[in-house]
């Protein structure tokens, strides 16, 4: 299949705001899709390469991106830059720019989806030195054999900004439309693959058959299901009536992955942590008397004095690194507590109710007291009992209390009504970072004033809901700005636009109205918590959480 096709298909997606419409249009072209094709080009409708529990990921930032450009098209990376901010928009700058290179007809030929896909797996998988130039070099082949509309395309998807207004949802209601099957039973596939183009395989090959034989695997991490802020122990204790109570560690989110002898971690964003977790490993490796299993808990990272939690960035110390393990492991250990269980010797765990889960997890789960054990929990229909615990939780330096459904299935990658939070703070947002103001007077210098933006749900467009400038120390600021220099895609009058790739939690006074920013909602006296870096900007809190907070908020009231 040419790339050029599927070119055409994100024009008359950009076309249409419908939502209908764009769904037949994805449908129509899944229909036409070759079998062989099938794996990759749902990721590529969404505006990713590779699915996100894939270890494989561009790592190219808009100056990669501009030099290639600039080579190809003849002109420098400062002009690609300019060219960007009179546009507005990184794609039709590149296609503005790749009109005017030299066209060699004589030999010209048709590019391929599938060679699209080569090279950005090519440029995902350059590592060690010279790594960089090679990123350029595949850029620069796949560029010049691309026409400007395909480069259009090409550079959006490196950057991430696909901008053609389909996500998950959208594509699930495709594939069901294209293949004839029911829209539950591509939610369910998907639930368990976290992985459209099996899916999208299977229900062209097979139907709804074919989607019921897929099957949850040993490695392959889905998403988390997430919980939904409780307005009060009383409201939720009024709804569910008797349920389970489990501390709200404060820690790190980590699945558990065993098969035989091996043992893979996965953290929130799906990434492999293994590497950087020996001590949970051989902890996991001696716990988890099954087979094969996937569990699930969080990693806390302690004062070996004290055992009280340590704070968010120390976790991420450890997660993110690579050499002198061992010495991070003596300063900074790590408790892992495991509260659910979702794979079982074969068995997907995830229909059963959550006591039967905790049941099973209860029966392969050897504890080593203080080091890797099941999550403390409490069932109970007592009010007064749910208040204490909470309180304990508190006392013992955690983040609060989980409130559980005892009858819930689990449900990967949904916030539903199955498990709630409760925090003594105001719920916070996590928000993307999409662009950002250079400081003045004692901050001049730095990135110090930061654009905020929400997902919306239906098209994974990122909206804008305020702007922060506070809640960050000196040290942060020169943090912040190390980290978001290079994602710079161009400057205009002092403010930058920023490729999205850093999500931060932001804390806020309260949710208003406000037609000033296009998800509708503003940010009042928003202040910076922390960066988020288990999460990605697919995981980002989305416009409709926004409005749910919002709504709670009135009610309050």
């Amino acid at each position: 299949m040419e790339y050029a096709r599927l070119v055409s298909v994100y024009e008359n997606l950009e076309a249409t705001t419908s939502k209908l419409e764009k769904t037949r249009i994805v449908a129509d072209f899944l229909r036409e899709v070759p079998e062989e094709l099938l794996d990759i080009i749902p990721s590529l409708l969404i505006g990713e390469v590779f699915p996100e529990w894939s270890e494989l990921e561009l790592g190219v930032g808009p100056s990669l991106l501009y030099e290639a450009v600039a080579f190809v098209s003849g002109t420098s990376a400062a002009e690609v830059k300019n060219t960007v901010a009179k546009t507005g928009d990184v794609g039709e700058a590149v296609e503005q720019l790749l009109a005017r290179k030299v066209q060699l007809t004589l030999f010209a030929r048709k590019l391929l989806v599938k060679e699209v896909y080569e090279a950005f797996e090519k440029i995902a998988l350059a590592s060690g030195k010279g790594s960089q130039d090679r990123k350029i070099r595949t850029l620069v082949d796949l560029l010049a054999s691309a026409s400007p509309r395909e480069g259009k395309y090409i550079a959006r998807t490196v950057l991430g900004e696909l901008r053609v207004g389909v996500a998950e949802g959208l594509l699930r209601d495709a594939i069901a439309q294209a293949f004839n099957v029911s829209v539950s039973a591509v939610e369910r596939a998907y639930m368990v693959a976290n992985d459209f183009g099996i899916v999208a395989k299977a229900a062209k090959l097979e139907g709804e058959e074919g989607l019921s034989k897929i099957k949850m695997e040993v490695g392959r991490p889905i998403k988390p299901m997430l919980a939904q802020l409780a307005p009060s122990i009383e409201k939720v204790f009024e709804e569910l009536g008797k349920a389970a109570l489990e501390i709200k560690y404060d820690g790190a989110r980590v699945q558990i992955h065993k098969r035989g002898d091996e043992i893979k971690i996965f953290s929130r964003r799906l990434e492999n942590v293994t590497n950087a977790l020996p001590d949970i490993v051989k902890r996991a490796a001696r716990a988890i008397k099954a087979k094969e299993a996937i569990v699930e808990g969080e990693a806390v990272a302690v004062d070996p004095k004290t055992r009280r939690p340590r704070a968010f960035q120390d976790i991420l110390r450890r997660f993110r690194r690579k050499y002198d393990v061992e010495k991070m492991i003596a300063e900074i250990p790590f408790e892992t507590y495991l509260f659910d269980i979702l794979y079982l010797d074969g068995e997907v765990m995830i229909d059963l109710a959550f006591e039967k889960r905790r049941e099973a997890l209860s029966s392969i789960i050897q504890e080593e007291k203080g080091k890797f054990e099941l999550a403390e929990q409490l069932v109970t229909d007592s009010i007064n009992e749910a208040h204490e615990f909470y309180s304990r939780a508190l006392a013992k330096g955690h983040e609060g209390m989980m409130i559980k459904n005892l009858k819930a299935p689990y449900i990967p990658g949904a916030r539903v009504g199955y498990m709630y939070k409760i925090k003594p703070v105001m719920e916070t947002l996590d928000l993307v970072i999409t662009g950002a103001l250079w400081g003045t007077g004692k901050r001049a210098g730095w990135l110090s004033s930061y654009i905020l933006a929400a997902r919306d749900e239906d098209t994974g467009e990122l909206l804008e809901v305020g702007r922060v400038g506070t809640g960050v120390t000196e040290e942060q600021l020169e943090e912040f700005t190390r980290r978001l220099k290079p994602l710079i895609e161009y400057e205009e009058a002092g403010e930058v636009r920023l490729k999205p790739s850093v999500v931060v939690e932001v804390a806020y006074q309260e949710i208003q109205r406000s037609p000033n920013y296009d998800s509708g909602f503003a940010l009042r006296f928003p202040r910076v918590v922390r960066i988020r870096d288990d999460k990605s900007p697919a995981e980002a809190d989305t416009v409709q959480r926004v409005r749910e907070l919002y709504e709670m908020q009135r009610q309050a009231k």
